[in-house]
């Protein structure tokens, strides 16, 4: 789900953020909620006085995520020129962009909702957890990736257990498919959750890089329980 966009019943990433700036002067108030749901209301308003927003919109990024992808390859140099990027759960491009920006030689993006062109990325309208997609997104990058991404998120049902579980399964099919398609010497970032029975996961992918760990990008707000799983050096 876009960041620039009110909620969607399909669930495709929740939106999440960062919280430098919040509470400078009074908070700006919509003028009406007429139609909306609280919670539709309660999102336009936070974003309306989240200042990632307001610095993605000037900057031309489709969403505030950009930074998060942006601290994390400051940290980690995670794309180089040339590099081969695989973008799980991409709409509605911010990341996509930030590969572009930072040299990405080649950038294939995925998501069950349509993304709008930014070319020479290519981007694909389809389930990941569709059988298919691996095979065709391998087709497409024609060659092994230097780097997988992972923003995805299920569709939530509002029952905490239930949610954790479909959390846990995606980022499971992500690492999964990162493990089966990266160079020796790649990389993985997918989005998890504080709470979330991630510890397996991580056992499972320190086998396979020689670094894994959290890392809470600022742009992450503080009241969100989002978090990313950062793990480079794939063994191969």
């Amino acid at each position: 789900m876009s960041d620039e966009e009110p909620p969607k019943r399909r669930m495709v990433r929740p939106p999440t953020g960062g919280n430098d700036g919040v509470g400078r002067g009074k908070p700006a108030r919509l003028k009406t909620a007429k139609g909306r749901r609280p919670s539709s209301q309660a999102w336009l308003e936070r974003q309306i006085n989240d200042p990632f927003s307001a610095e993605a919109r000037a900057q031309g990024y489709r969403s505030r995520a950009a930074f998060k992808l942006s601290e994390i390859d400051d940290r980690f140099k995670l794309i180089r020129k040339g590099t081969k990027v695989i973008d799980l759960g991409c709409a509605p491009g911010g990341w996509v962009q930030i590969a572009l920006q930072r040299g990405a030689g080649r950038v294939i993006g995925i998501d069950l909702l349509p993304v709008d062109p930014l070319p020479p990325a290519e981007m694909v309208q389809m389930d990941f957890t569709d059988p298919a997609a691996g095979p065709l997104l391998m087709e497409m990058l024609g060659g092994q990736p230097d780097l997988v991404l992972s923003d995805m998120a299920p569709n939530t049902v509002g029952h905490r257990e239930t949610d954790h579980l479909r959390i846990v399964g995606l980022i499971e099919l992500a690492s999964a498919f990162a493990v089966s398609v990266l160079k020796p010497g790649g990389s993985f970032v997918a989005k998890a959750f504080q709470g979330g029975e991630t510890a397996q996961i991580i056992r499972d992918l320190k086998k396979h890089f020689t670094k894994v760990q959290h890392v809470k990008p600022k742009a992450s707000r503080a009241d969100s329980s989002e978090v990313f799983l950062v793990a480079t050096g794939f063994k191969g």
